[in-house]
């Protein structure tokens, strides 16, 4: 292909993404859609297993997905607050057993994984309860946001107990459901999300 047809093709294809995004923003569907392929791949991943097993995994995905953004909100909202608080040496101030901790877990997911993920932050190593022990250890830090100890406690305490449940994959009964979907809700309205 020469640099002329190589232009002219590549200029097409823009043209092309133009006038797509045109019919796109009004409704309409241009080639594949996302969502369907993902949920095919879904499909056929789950397709071994029987109905009742299937069923129970897509209900209990949306709390793994909610545990997910729940936790990794928390690692932000400390990193954020310490951050502002402490300067950008924040993370020496931790507790240090809890620091301690996460930089072991962090070396040996250096050292032995074969698992390339993120490995960087210092936070996702610190397991989820010491999330809550950071901050009352630092308490100075939230207390103008968090209502109190005893309230930020009793909610990691319960939600701990949830997200034990669900990496363990154990099913959870729909009023626990409602009960994870409360104590996250009464979190995110007291942060501001």
């Amino acid at each position: 292909m020469t640099k002329d047809q190589l232009r002219a093709f590549l200029f097409r294809g823009l043209l092309f993404e133009s006038e797509a995004g045109i019919f796109q923003r009004a409704g309409i569907q241009i080639g594949a859609s996302e969502t369907a392929v993902e949920e095919s791949l879904l499909a056929q991943s789950l397709a071994p297993f029987g109905v009742q097993r299937r069923n129970a995994a897509l209900e209990m995905s949306r709390l793994y997905a909610l545990i997910y953004c729940f936790e990794n909100e928390i690692r932000d909202f400390i990193r954020e607050r310490l951050e502002e608080n402490e300067g950008e040496n924040w993370i020496s101030n931790i507790p240090g057993k809890i620091l301690q901790h996460a930089e072991s877990r962090r070396t040996i997911a250096l050292k032995d994984s074969w698992l390339e993920g993120q490995k960087t932050d210092i936070l996702g190593f610190a397991d989820f309860g010491q999330l809550g022990q950071i901050i009352v250890a630092k308490w100075d830090c939230f207390k103008d946001v968090i209502p109190s100890q005893h309230w930020l406690s009793q909610r990691m305490d319960e939600i701990e107990k949830a997200r034990h449940f669900i990496a363990h994959n154990r099913q959870l009964l729909p009023s626990e459901f409602a009960r994870l979907y409360m104590y996250i809700s009464d979190w995110n309205r007291v942060i501001g999300l």
